[in-house]
């Protein structure tokens, strides 16, 4: 048997600590992490015929290893010239592949028994078998369904929570026959999970599931780089020490050779000492691994962490529960009680004191008598991942300060075409004008053009992005409305809908490697402003609407402009259209609070009430969100709105209507004239999108695609008046006919740790019962009542979404899975 190691990924998700070094080489007890691997491979196994797979800085791997004689095996180094896959990359090592092999990922910690692996693989002569474990937080891997027998039934490539099925996951080791690399395609992207596997199933070729219990970690982010030496410490994995152990005060310590070591030491569980390390009387050491040519200075403290190469403490230096990487000095009486992760070449100066867990990017100085109570690069929200759902939101000033925005902008305009152009829009707040600034001197500095709108709302701007060819991309820039404290930047694509998890995670890539494209001076982007996008979107709403349909009309409503940058647009509009009204809250303010939402509606159904007119429209401040309030003055729940909607469009089509809703959408009213799809509303592309009429949810935001395929509360409350007034009828009574049920969301609190076994438990709890999966796992208790459980992307909370028909029933349903949930929580 031989065996591949894949040592060729960027290591982006635990940036700092691979800045530079690729991810295989981080030291686990003073070995690269592939070291092991590979150590395990020749005694488990007996494989010394090794096939290396490289990409991202591959000198450094090649330089340590060499040909691998030092570990008594023959390394053989294969480098695509280019990103082909994880298959696609051991296609190059198709000659070298001429018997059954092991695939390993050199970032792994395991105490797999390799044995047992091999003789499932040939009792079941598997042509390929998949190494399956359970995990407590399965997002980052492959989830695998297999039955009694082993033999996999479903696969899903890093889900989203809301599509886990269940908690056990493909660990990235397999083993396989030399024939199933007939399978992949040679120079080009081949993934086994994405391509491979599919194409097996498809074939009807067996895929094998090998389970296995015992300790399996990918290091995938600073954290669980920490957690491996804890779990070391504690014993819940083996892994070959070097160094001579002897006993020493309170614990046990390894040491190699060339070091001095004062007796006048406390030593403390277990302590494992590179080549040349010095550490002087008074120091103390619990649970703490420290690298070559390291020194520790007086009555310094060094617990439950990990010192790199070439580390220097000072004297009464305290460091917990951190990772220190090479180069580093920290002087005199700096401590970092509650953890610090700290990159190469950094100098912390004397009396530093860092709070809990911060995190510190490479080269940095740090003045003396400091605090440090957040990131030094990027704020503490961004540890693994900077985007959710097409979008980058964190505190103003904090996790978004100008340099953060900057760095981002020059990741973005990294990665379009050098000369195109964007639009950057903002809405009206100090906070948005500060990091929009920041932000254009980084597109600028890769070489991308700006073309500036100015202030106005992000449905504008996407408007103008859907009609323009010559429009790459856009960002726009706003205070949320729910957190004043944070400013929100979303990215959209030439079609003006979000940016997809793909073209975020190249941004990220690019963000964390600090890989930015930097164009000479004659190549700098330039900025042109433009203030004809809300001109051209006021026209082409009047043009959208017969005037003389509203002219005819005695209709009057209130609209709450709330303060918003929809202020100049929606009175032109609605006062060009004929339509009576009267405009709230119409002037421009950064003050509206999320409390005074409350305080809004109850004013508008006031309003409406008193003054007798058909209906109140709330636009929220960025003109995404509207909320209506009818002409009983009552306001209308988003999820019946929807449905009055629907109603409204189903009895004045000729034709049969398309719509798209999320899974969570009720549905328990029927249409006759309208075909209803459930389905994720994410990653989806324009082309799929114009195959629909409306694009709507149940938190009052709708997508005409008569007009647009983003979401715009401007359009859809006139889009509402002309369907009242094409129906004859009056909203309050569409509203008073909605068969009545229940419909209702709660957030239940759950670990990440625990979500994907929700999801399996869910899944087993609707066997027998008609069930869904394609967004979260839905469970009918009848035709018209079901609960669906969706786990929360970004937050410890599972969302339950339950439909019914009356209160009693929708209690008796959530009140049992809340039990269930709280006992698979506690088991």
């Amino acid at each position: 048997m031989k065996a591949i190691v894949l040592a060729g990924g960027f290591g982006t998700r635990i940036q700092p600590l691979t800045n530079s070094v690729p991810k295989p080489m981080l030291p686990i007890l003073n070995r690269p992490m592939m070291e092991h691997i590979i150590i395990k491979l020749r005694d488990e196994l007996g494989i010394t015929e090794i096939g290396v797979l490289l990409y991202f800085k591959p000198d450094i791997i090649k330089e340590h290893f060499k040909d691998g004689k030092d570990l008594g095996v023959n390394i053989q180094y294969f480098l695509p010239d280019d990103d082909y896959g994880t298959a696609g990359a051991v296609a190059f090592a198709r000659e070298f592949l001429d018997e059954t092999f092991i695939i390993v990922s050199g970032d792994l910690v395991t105490d797999f028994d390799f044995k047992k692996i091999k003789k499932f693989h040939e009792k079941k002569q598997s042509q390929l078998t998949i190494t399956l474990t359970p995990v407590e937080n399965p997002l980052q891997f492959g989830v695998v369904i297999a039955n009694e027998e082993d033999r996999i039934e479903k696969f899903l490539e890093k889900p989203s929570w809301g599509e886990v099925f269940s908690d056990t996951i493909n660990t990235g080791i397999y083993i396989i026959e030399p024939q199933v690399l007939d399978l992949i395609p040679f120079k080009q992207n081949y993934d086994f999970a994405k391509d491979l596997f599919p194409k097996m199933m498809k074939e009807d070729i067996p895929l094998w599931g090998c389970p296995q219990k015992g300790y399996w970690r990918d290091v995938g982010n600073p954290e669980s780089y920490r957690d491996v030496y804890k779990d070391i410490m504690l014993g819940d994995i083996k892994l070959p020490f070097k160094g001579e152990a002897s006993s020493l005060d309170k614990g046990t310590i390894y040491c190699e050779e060339g070091i001095t070591l004062n007796k006048k030491i406390r030593v403390e569980g277990t302590v494992v000492l590179g080549k040349n390390v010095s550490i002087d009387e008074g120091v103390t050491l619990k649970n703490c691994v420290i690298g070559d040519n390291t020194k520790v200075s007086k009555h310094s403290e060094v617990i439950d962490t990990v010192l790199w190469h070439d580390v220097k403490l000072g004297v009464k230096v305290k460091l917990n529960n951190s990772v220190i990487c090479n180069g580093n000095i920290i002087k005199d009486e700096s401590k970092a009680s509650h953890g610090v992760i700290m990159a190469e070449n950094c100098l912390v100066n004397k009396k530093v004191s860092f709070e809990k867990d911060i995190i510190m990017w490479p080269d940095k100085v740090v003045e003396a008598s400091s605090v440090i109570s957040s990131n030094i690069i990027w704020g503490n929200k961004y540890k693994s991942s900077i985007f959710e759902d097409g979008s980058v939101v964190g505190r103003t000033n904090i996790e978004l300060s100008c340099q953060m925005t900057t760095k981002l902008a020059e990741a973005f305009g990294s990665i379009l075409p050098k000369g195109c152009n964007i639009y950057i829009s903002r809405d009206y707040h100090p906070s948005t004008f500060m990091l929009k600034r920041a932000f254009v001197g980084g597109i600028l500095s890769t070489g991308v053009n700006i073309v500036d709108p100015r202030n106005v709302p992000s449905n504008v701007m996407r408007h103008a992005l859907s009609s323009k060819e010559d429009m790459a991309a856009g960002v726009h820039f706003r205070q949320s409305v729910f957190d004043p404290t944070e400013t929100e930047i979303i990215f959209y694509t030439s079609e003006g809908l979000p940016v997809d998890s793909k073209v975020a995670q190249s941004i990220e890539r690019v963000f964390f490697r600090e890989n930015f494209r930097r164009v000479p001076y004659t190549d700098i982007g330039t900025v042109v402003d433009d203030f004809t996008l809300s001109d051209e979107y006021i026209e082409a709403i009047q043009n959208s609407f017969d005037k003389s349909l509203f002219q005819a009309s005695e209709i009057k409503v209130a609209a709450d402009i709330m303060n918003g940058s929809t202020s100049d647009i929606y009175p032109r509009i609605i006062n060009e259209l004929g339509i009576e009204n009267i405009i709230l809250n119409a002037h421009k303010s950064e003050k509206i609070k999320s409390a005074d939402i409350e305080k809004t509606q109850t004013t508008m159904q006031n309003i409406v009430r008193a003054m007798n007119l058909d209906c109140g429209f709330l636009i929220y401040p960025n003109g995404h969100k509207l909320q209506v309030v009818d002409g009983t003055g009552r306001l209308i729940y988003d999820y019946k709105l929807l449905i009055a909607v629907l109603q409204l469009l189903d009895m004045t089509t000729d034709r049969k209507l398309k719509v798209l809703l999320p899974a969570w959408a009720p549905d328990f009213v029927s249409y006759e004239n309208i075909e209803i799809t459930m389905d994720k509303l994410e990653n989806l592309k324009a082309k799929e999108l114009k195959e629909y009429d409306l694009i709507a949810d149940s938190d009052g935001h709708f997508a005409f695609s008569e007009f647009g395929l983003n979401r715009d509360s401007i359009y859809a409350s006139f889009k509402i008046l002309e369907l009242l007034q094409k129906s004859g009828k009056e909203l309050s009574k569409i509203v008073r006919d909605i068969k009545d049920f229940v419909y209702k969301g709660e957030n239940i609190p759950c670990p990440d740790t625990l979500k994907g076994k929700m999801m399996r438990k869910f899944l087993e709890d609707g066997k027998g019962k008609q069930t869904s999966n394609v967004d979260g796992v839905k469970i009918w208790m009848n035709d018209d009542e079901w609960i669906l459980m969706v786990p929360d992307q970004h937050n410890e909370y599972l969302n339950l979404y339950v439909q019914a028909e009356d209160e009693k029933s929708a209690g008796k349903i959530f009140y049992s899975y809340q039990d269930k949930i709280e006992k698979w929580i506690s088991e």
